[in-house]
């Protein structure tokens, strides 16, 4: 099977396009380049330089002929959208219309959605399951939940089978160290404490230690990037063998703290990574915490790499003697 990765030279997609590598899909990269980098896409893949807000070049990549599409094209601060709304708005809205009518014009019936545990808004319970109200409490978050009601239609209208997969914090690098190229401007927990760790930021921002959790700072769920791109492949194979759409949550299930992350950083590192408490930000809340029991079920998935310190061992591999 062909498959064409939209956001492969990024953090997420890069790993994606590797798994289906290892897996021993062909693959075909479509990036413009300005989150993702050269340094993150394979010898071994195609790769077009492009926009997704350019119809005519996605046309003529379609063309090519693919029995599937991952679409992981999308501006991801939260913060950001709810100051430029039209820029996030063009960008995950329009240039997902413009994929899917480029899918469609050419025949490409499966599409995997990276999606988000933004689509939840404020946890009315946690852990959070697929049952949980989508009420998105950012502009981000409303685009990705309509793009996910975008995709329904597609499917009911054109025959395009989907998986949305809501990601909840996608942490770690490559187990074997074959990804390398940095995210930009970082704004995850575990990549700022890197930066502090190797002088690329003078210190780590805790907002809040005074959270119900069990030592005040808040409490997270974070899964591997490598088993999240195991996620994909399970997905697209699943939508592929039942000719059915998907919509699952992708989870480790287990919460850690801002605190418990940077004492195992500085544990891993042996670097004493500075820190300062500040006050809270706006929208955050104490808990977040993911139920992947339907991902279990339905697609047979379990993380492998998730603990706490292969989240950190694999990516310090990948900051290690970097400097700003």
């Amino acid at each position: 099977m062909k498959i064409l990765v939209v956001g492969g030279a990024g953090y997420i997609g890069s790993h994606v396009a590797r798994e289906l590598l290892d897996k021993g899909y062909e693959v075909a990269v479509y990036d413009n380049l300005s989150s993702g980098c050269r340094e993150n896409i394979f010898d071994d893949e195609e790769f077009v330089e492009g926009d997704i807000l350019d119809k005519k070049l996605l046309s003529e990549t379609m063309q090519q002929g693919y029995d599937g599409l991952i679409h992981l094209a999308a501006l991801k601060a939260a913060g950001e959208s709810m100051v430029e709304p039209e820029k996030y708005a063009v960008n995950n809205i329009t240039g997902t219309i413009n994929i899917l009518n480029a899918a469609s014009a050419h025949g490409l019936k499966r599409v995997i959605f990276s999606s988000t545990a933004s689509v939840y808004g404020h946890p009315h319970y946690t852990p959070i399951d697929e049952k949980h109200p989508t009420l998105p409490e950012n502009f981000y978050g409303h685009t990705k939940l309509a793009i996910e009601r975008l995709l329904d239609w597609y499917d009911r209208l054109r025959g395009i089978r989907f998986a949305a997969l809501r990601y909840f914090n996608a942490a770690g690098y490559d187990t074997q160290g074959r990804v390398r190229g940095l995210e930009r401007n970082p704004e995850n927990l575990l990549p700022v404490v890197m930066e502090a760790a190797c002088g690329m930021r003078e210190k780590l921002l805790i907002f809040g230690d005074d959270y119900d959790t069990r030592d005040g700072t808040g409490l997270r769920d974070y899964i591997h990037v490598t088993d999240l791109a195991d996620a994909h492949v399970k997905a697209l194979e699943y939508i592929t063998k039942n000719d059915t759409s998907l919509t699952v949550n992708l989870g480790s299930e287990h919460g850690v703290t801002v605190k418990e992350m940077l004492e195992k950083a500085r544990e891993i590192t042996g670097k004493p990574i500075p820190a300062e408490v500040v006050g809270r930000r706006d929208g955050d809340t104490a808990v977040v915490l993911a139920s992947a029991a339907y991902a279990k079920e339905v697609l047979g998935w379990e993380v492998k790499y998730s603990d706490v310190e292969n989240l950190i061992k694999t990516t310090w591999k990948v900051y290690k003697g970097k400097k700003h």
